[in-house]
Parts: structure tokens; C-alpha cells; sequence
């Protein structure tokens, strides 16, 4: 039934996606930028509902008073698919650095380019780099929020940390607070892989980093708050969560945290 159910979904969902796009496109570009992104918010609430209904995954938002007014950073873990968007209709005006490939993408890319999503080459250095940050400082004056990533790539639930020291980096150059976001997606929707399994999971915010540390204590800062909460969420979802099946990333770090317990 679970395969079924997952099969059905992802129809449904991309369906979904695409004909939102298509259909509402027209109105998409005549209204103004901030007015338009409801439209994309709209579509992740029916992300939210057809995975509740379909599959039976639901989650609740723990500590979204933490979330401060104007620009800011913002940090999730990365796990799946789904937390690229799922925070979208709780965001005021968030903007994303993405890789330029992405802009070339027919709809998708017009959709980004409207919203003035910053765009990157990954191998890029210099003077394209300090472009990139300008234009994300022009972002963060008007009040945007700025989603990072700060391992960079999608990561098994579990898995031993990989941050990236850029963060750092964008941390000390924008100035603003970096508000870190631990949850366990990628248990429900893993990534790589079809399959979507019933459950309940948290999504917790986590009070901002405020500016002005040393980069480097910054960054020990950021790990250590969000490894903290991640192997917290990762303890209540598999207790809340027994009939999961789950990737050995997380067998294994269950097991060290039992181990470090005992």
C-alpha cells in the first residue's frame, strides 16, 4: 500500500507543480514581485495538504517566534526534496542563490528570474563571487531572506556533519542573523529515492545567531546548535515513528547516541 501510495503521490505532486505553473503563469507576470510569490507560497500548501492526504505525512513548526522581522539568513538542514519549499508560506519575501543552470529551466527559470533568485556558477571565483554577494547584500537591505543550505547538498538523516565554511563567509559579509532550522524530512521523503512513508515529524527554529561573532566561532556556533537539535528530532521522530524504515545513517548515529547515553 506504502508503494502505492508513494507512486500516486509523485504523479499527483509534479501534476501538480506543472500545471500551477502553466495555468497560472499569465497571472504569475502581471502582478507585481512581491504580490506574485503567493503563488508559489499556494502551491507548497498543497504540497502540504497532498501529502497529508495521500500519504499520511504531516508535520508541525516548533519556534517560529524565533524568527526575526527584516533580513536574515536562514539555515535549514537539507535532507529532501521537500524542505527546498516547505517553509515557503511561513517566509515574508525569502530569496534563494542557485545555481545558474537552474535559470535556464523553461518556466521555472522565468519564475526564479521574476523573483530576482540570485544566480551562481558553482566553480565561479573573484569578481563573479563579489557580484553574487553584492546583489544578495541589495536583497538583505530590502528586508529579504536569504536561504542557505549550510551543508550545501542533500544529507541522509544522520549523517555525519559536512558544512560548508561559506556560510561563514556570507555570515560576516551580510551583517544580518542566521536563524538555523533542524528537521528530519529526509526520513518521510528520502532522498534519491520514490518512496513516501506515513508519519509525523517536528521542524524546529532555532533562536537566531545574531552578527558580529568571529567568523569561526560563527561557524562552531552553527554546528554545534543545529547537530544538537537534529540528534534531539532525530531521537523524538524514530520514538514517534517506529514503523519507519530508516537509512543506516541513522541506525548508526542512533546507536552512538544510545552508546553516549549508557
Amino acid at each position: 500500500m506504502t508503494t502505492l501510495r508513494s507512486i500516486f503521490f509523485n504523479t499527483v505532486f509534479y501534476a501538480n507543480l506543472i500545471l500551477r505553473m502553466i495555468v497560472l503563469s499569465p497571472v504569475y507576470f502581471l502582478m507585481p514581485r512581491k504580490k506574485a510569490f503567493s503563488i508559489p507560497k499556494n502551491w507548497a500548501l498543497s504540497c502540504h495538504w497532498l501529502m497529508e492526504r495521500i500519504v499520511g505525512t504531516t508535520f508541525e513548526i516548533k519556534g517560529l517566534e524565533n524568527i526575526p522581522k527584516g533580513g536574515y539568513i536562514l539555515a535549514p538542514k537539507h535532507q529532501s526534496f521537500w524542505d527546498t519549499f516547505a517553509l515557503l508560506p511561513w517566509l515574508d519575501d525569502p530569496v534563494y542563490i542557485l545555481k545558474r543552470e537552474l535559470m535556464w529551466i523553461p518556466l521555472f527559470g522565468w519564475y526564479a528570474k521574476k523573483q530576482r533568485m540570485i544566480p551562481v556558477d558553482r566553480g565561479a571565483r573573484g569578481k563573479v563571487m563579489a557580484a553574487v554577494m553584492e546583489r544578495a547584500k541589495q536583497e538583505m537591505r530590502n528586508g529579504r531572506q536569504l536561504i542557505i543550505y549550510p551543508e550545501g547538498t542533500r544529507r541522509p538523516p544522520g549523517a555525519e556533519p559536512l558544512y560548508k565554511y561559506g556560510i561563514a563567509r556570507i555570515y560576516r559579509d551580510l551583517q544580518v542573523p542566521v536563524v538555523p532550522v533542524a528537521m528530519h524530512p529526509g526520513i518521510f521523503w528520502p532522498r534519491r529515492k520514490f518512496m513516501r512513508y506515513p508519519g509525523h515529524f517536528k521542524v524546529r527554529i532555532l533562536p537566531p545567531i545574531e552578527p558580529g561573532l568571529d567568523p569561526d566561532a560563527f561557524f562552531a556556533t552553527l554546528i554545534a546548535q543545529l547537530e544538537k537539535a537534529s540528534d534531539e528530532l532525530l531521537l523524538e521522530t524514530v520514538r514517534d515513528n517506529p514503523h519507519v524504515p530508516l537509512p543506516p545513517t541513522a541506525l548508526k548515529r542512533l546507536a552512538e547516541l544510545k552508546n553516549a547515553s549508557s
